[in-house]
């Protein structure tokens, strides 16, 4: 099984990869597909929940689809991510939230969207032995401060970024994700870390990369434009959906072969 260690161990040597998963099924073949880490993302608002963006997921929520994914996966490390006001605002409650992912669903560490007001709190929880992913540059639950524009565009936000993540990795953060930044930032964050940096929208140089299962498989009907789709399921599905529908109404299914007669029932009738 992929350890917190190996990760780092694969920094600036083997490319990591990374997907989300939110049910076992997926994490099941995400994870026989040989990817090494499987986010359970709080993407799953708008991936699978209907909402808007993610700042409805519930620490519930995640903790569900956290336990399914970790039943499921059984070489990849899962990463539960923390959700919105699951964790800064009371030290006790963000560690009773991130502690529950490890000790009750199963996940191996926590993702947590990172600001100045979280490094204090990544080396609480890093000490308590619960690992923690970094997550600097476009954080989702800040979008009604940011919107989902690239980050870090400019000086001033470039150096905070990178100041961010140095601070985290420093704070004992394992590994740090890079969202939509500009890929030479990246890289100068990737060079001047010694864990690995994971990216999304990132550029080339990060030490692995993450998408958006949906996106990656092609069942979404819209992706950003740093992700690509390595397949199309949502055709696959939709015809197979039809399929289904046009086989019921004629009358062609259930054929025999899926129906079974208990002969010793005739007298029943």
């Amino acid at each position: 099984m992929t350890t917190v260690r190996d990760l780092q161990e694969m920094a600036g040597e083997t490319p990591i990869t990374m997907l989300t998963a939110y049910d076992a099924l997926t994490a099941t073949i995400v994870d026989e597909a040989g990817v090494d880490v499987v986010l359970v993302g709080d993407s799953m608002g708008n991936a699978i929940l209907g909402y808007d963006d993610t700042l409805p997921v519930t620490v519930d929520e995640v903790a569900s689809r956290t336990g399914a994914v970790a039943r499921g996966a059984e070489d990849a490390l899962v990463v539960a991510d923390m959700p919105f006001l699951s964790f800064g605002t009371d030290r006790a409650e963000s560690v009773e939230n991130a502690g529950r992912m490890l000790k009750e669903e199963g996940a191996n560490a926590v993702k947590i969207e990172s600001g100045p007001h979280t490094v204090e709190l990544t080396e609480h929880l890093s000490n308590l032995g619960i690992p923690v992913m970094a997550h600097v540059g476009l954080t989702p639950q800040s979008v009604n401060q940011t919107g989902y524009t690239r980050q870090g565009t400019d000086e001033e936000q470039a150096k905070d970024i990178f100041d961010t993540a140095v601070a985290h990795e420093e704070a004992g953060a394992f590994a740090c994700v890079l969202e939509h930044i500009p890929a030479n930032l990246a890289s100068h964050i990737t060079e001047s870390l010694t864990i690995p940096t994971i990216g999304i929208g990132a550029g080339p140089d990060c030490d692995g990369q993450v998408l958006v299962v949906n996106d990656a498989v092609g069942l979404s009907d819209w992706s950003p434009p740093f992700a690509e789709a390595f397949g199309n399921v949502r055709e696959e599905f939709e015809s197979a959906a039809s399929d289904y529908v046009e086989a019921v109404q004629d009358g062609e299914f259930p054929a025999e072969e899926h129906s079974h007669v208990a002969e010793e029932l005739d007298e029943f009738y």
